[in-house]
């Protein structure tokens, strides 16, 4: 955390800052060991990133706890609703960036960006013969269609980002109420298919074999929220086939992407290991966010982003 959010949080209370992050071998506390951490600093309130909240945690009073996630699932929200603690998280604290990163590996795919920086990084340029003109020449991204499936804070993020580049920008969320598509109209009429929905029962390997055959030939797949909306073996099916032209992703089941595995070995794939949000601004944004909602708690009124219903006096 960092920014004018952070100096309002050392400013409304002593602060304790011990940032995971900054750890090398990185450190994630145990439940267990982030209510050892509370007791010895004698914390009212608790701000985390990934350590885990479980009861253990709620057995201290708190005033709150706070994520800075846009889902805190690493907070037991059952034993804060038991303990009558508030959960502030920070929805679309990082759509900024992820959006900008997704246009990024837009571009790299698109553009033969990756491979290009290889062949002149080798001494290639002019492999076997060619000429980078005949190994690199693509269509524009002007003119095309881009469809994102799901529509919340990083998809509209990057819906305009992409007309500015002066895609025609397409969605299916049947949750939002913005006018959208169904996913079958998405998938046959969109050159790019970016995903942007949340994981859940509902969407979890969501674009498998069947969705991945509907598309274009020549579309690409970008993915930088989450790899369990796709079924990677699908997909890895997909690109060796010609169904689809190629992929970028910034997520993997794990974190990690073994370096056996098939993804790895095709050029017609961009590959980033989850940085989508790793920008100072978000950093920035959800300190800001912690901050005001604290600050509202401490004046007796509503936070805005709770994802429980606390109790104010």
């Amino acid at each position: 955390m960092q920014g004018e959010g952070f100096e309002r949080l050392g400013a409304m209370a002593d602060l304790v800052y011990d940032p995971w992050i900054d750890q090398h071998p990185l450190r994630i506390y145990s439940s267990a060991q982030l209510a050892e951490r509370i007791a010895d600093v004698r914390a009212d309130a608790l701000v985390v990133e990934v350590d885990f909240v479980g009861a253990e945690v709620f057995a201290h009073p708190l005033i709150a706890v706070a994520a800075t996630r846009a889902d805190p699932v690493n907070v037991d929200l059952s034993a804060a609703r038991e303990a009558g603690v508030p959960v502030l998280y920070c929805p679309g604290r990082n759509a900024e960036a992820v959006a900008e990163l997704a246009v990024a590996l837009l571009f790299a795919l698109a553009r033969k960006v990756v491979l290009a920086d290889q062949d002149v990084r080798s001494g290639q340029v002019y492999k076997k013969g060619t000429i980078p003109y005949q190994r690199f020449r693509s269509w524009e991204l002007a003119g095309r269609t881009a469809g994102l499936v799901g529509l919340g804070s990083v998809g509209r993020a990057l819906k305009w980002r992409l007309e500015g580049l002066g895609m025609t920008v397409i969605a299916y969320d049947p949750y939002s109420d913005e006018p959208t598509v169904s996913l079958d109209e998405l998938l046959e009429r969109s050159d790019v298919v970016s995903m942007h929905a949340l994981v859940t029962p509902e969407t979890t390997g969501m674009i498998a074999a069947a969705q991945f055959a509907a598309m274009k030939p020549e579309s690409l797949y970008i993915n930088s929220a989450r790899a369990r909306l796709h079924d990677t073996a699908a997909l890895v099916d997909a690109l060796q086939s010609g169904s689809i032209a190629g992929a970028a992703l910034d997520h993997f089941d794990g974190e990690n992407l073994p370096v056996d595995h098939p993804l790895i070995t095709l050029p017609n794939v961009v590959l980033t290991p989850h940085i989508g949000g790793a920008t100072w601004d978000t950093e920035c944004r959800q300190a800001s966010m912690v901050a005001d909602d604290l600050q509202r708690l401490l004046a007796g009124e509503l936070p805005i982003h709770a994802i429980n219903s606390p109790v104010v006096g």
